[in-house]
């Protein structure tokens, strides 16, 4: 059997946290709609929406990092994965839960979305 290479999982990583974004939109829309209050419902529907968003920049990040090896693909690619961890799991579990002090580790999942994208833009603006 072939070593797992954490390079060698973005792509996969991003393809499956897209599979349940979208199936995250699918419940808020269909099983959620009627339990949560409106204010929960956008609340997780964002979960999603910034889920699918980041799960589709690790797939970019995993095809550029097949161009381009270097850490700062894999450092943008940490960052995106604790970003969605940190940002979209506190607003799912939240909502779901309505324990409130999940929000105060929500800012903390923006900031790991905000790296990721930065590392990922000074690195190509900066590449040879």
């Amino acid at each position: 059997m072939a070593k797992v290479n954490i390079v060698n999982l973005i792509i996969p990583i991003g393809a499956f946290s897209a599979c349940i974004a979208v199936a995250a939109g699918a419940f808020a829309a269909h099983g959620l709609k009627d339990v949560l209050s409106v204010d929960y419902l956008n609340t997780f529907r964002t979960a999603a929406d910034y889920q699918l968003a980041h799960s589709i920049g690790l797939i970019i990040v995993g095809i550029l990092n097949q161009q381009y090896q270097n850490r700062c693909n894999i450092a943008s690619a940490i960052f995106m994965f604790l970003g969605i961890i940190l940002f979209s799991g506190s607003l799912y579990l939240l909502t779901l839960t309505g324990i409130k002090w999940l929000g105060m580790i929500t800012p903390i999942g923006g900031i790991c979305f905000l790296m990721a994208w930065l590392i990922l833009g000074f690195n190509y603006l900066l590449k040879d």
